[in-house]
């Protein structure tokens, strides 16, 4: 195994067990769980049948190790509201986060890579000031803010789409046309600077002056570059979109994993807070890991860092 590789797994790991050690912990902050899985009702005898049923009368480590155990193997326990496995209950909203998320991030690599190499062309041009006006309004103006504004508009008065829930494809429009312009911003400016500092290279000007075609010169040559930055930038966004869908999922009445991630914290079902922050985090760090990957295998230099 490279060098590389194995440092990067390495890290990936640590960062993975220490995640875990954080999800594990939020069942202890509310106090001690016994007491308050029994209630403000509960007896003594109560509390103690209940830290004997759910071994939490054993050392901590023991707990830890039982619990990441078993959650390796996909079982997250059980959910203390709906009574059902949090593996099943995840099952099913997990789905609708993954491809509202996904969807987001498609358009808004579609819309804002595009955009930002377009702006490079020609910076302080009518196009650039536009597309860097795009990019401030899009940091500026609240995500639940513009989904309200979009389902009084194309929902209410309109009746082009539906306003909440996501029986048919047309319930996404509107939540990932809202999640994807969040991203757009960062991804676009990054974009436009990284094209900026690569069309000023000598390089590039080596391949004008042998008549390269523009499109060749900006596709094939100065985007390669450029785009380093932008593969671990996308990587974290997406990451974002999955974990932060959770406003999103609340206006527009979806329900995921962000929803059920609001309403379990409501309810105090910590067995399902912990699996959601675990199974999220997890996807961070592997997204994050392979975008490492990849900008090692678009740069060689970086493999022997």
């Amino acid at each position: 195994m490279p060098p590389f590789l194995a440092r990067r797994l390495i890290v990936a790991a640590l960062v993975a067990l220490a995640v875990s050690m954080v999800a594990f912990g939020l069942m202890f902050v509310a106090g001690d769980p016994a007491v308050v899985l029994a209630g403000q009702a509960g007896r003594a005898q109560d509390v103690e049948m209940i830290r004997q049923a759910y071994g939490l009368d054993r050392p901590l480590p023991v707990q830890f190790l039982g619990w990441i155990g078993r959650a390796l193997t996909g079982n997250f326990g059980t959910s203390l509201y709906f009574n059902l496995p949090v593996a099943t209950i995840i099952g099913e909203r997990l789905p609708v986060t993954l491809m509202l998320g996904s969807a987001a991030f498609l358009l808004a690599m579609l819309i804002s890579v595009p955009l930002g190499i377009a702006a490079s062309l020609k910076p302080g041009g009518l196009f650039d000031r536009a597309a860097l006006l795009l990019a401030v309004l899009g940091q500026a103006i609240p995500s639940f803010w513009l989904g309200l504004i979009l389902i009084v508009v194309f929902g209410v008065w309109w009746g082009l789409v539906p306003i909440s829930g996501t029986e048919s494809w047309q319930g996404y429009i509107l939540p990932v046309i809202v999640l994807s312009y969040y991203a757009m911003p960062a991804l676009m400016r990054l974009t436009r600077a990284g094209m900026i500092e690569v069309l000023g290279a000598d390089y590039i000007r080596t391949a004008r002056a042998k008549g390269l075609a523009q499109l060749r010169i900006l596709m094939v040559h100065a985007l390669r570059n450029a785009v380093l930055p932008l593969v671990s930038l996308a990587a974290v966004q997406f990451g974002m979109m999955l974990s932060g869908s959770i406003v999103i999922e609340s206006v527009f009445a979806i329900n995921g994993l962000g929803r059920l991630a609001w309403e379990s914290l409501l309810r105090s079902d910590l067995p399902v807070v912990q699996a959601i922050i675990l199974i999220l985090s997890l996807i961070y760090v592997t997204l994050t890991t392979a975008a490492d990957l990849v900008n090692a295998w678009l740069d060689p230099r970086l493999r022997s860092a």
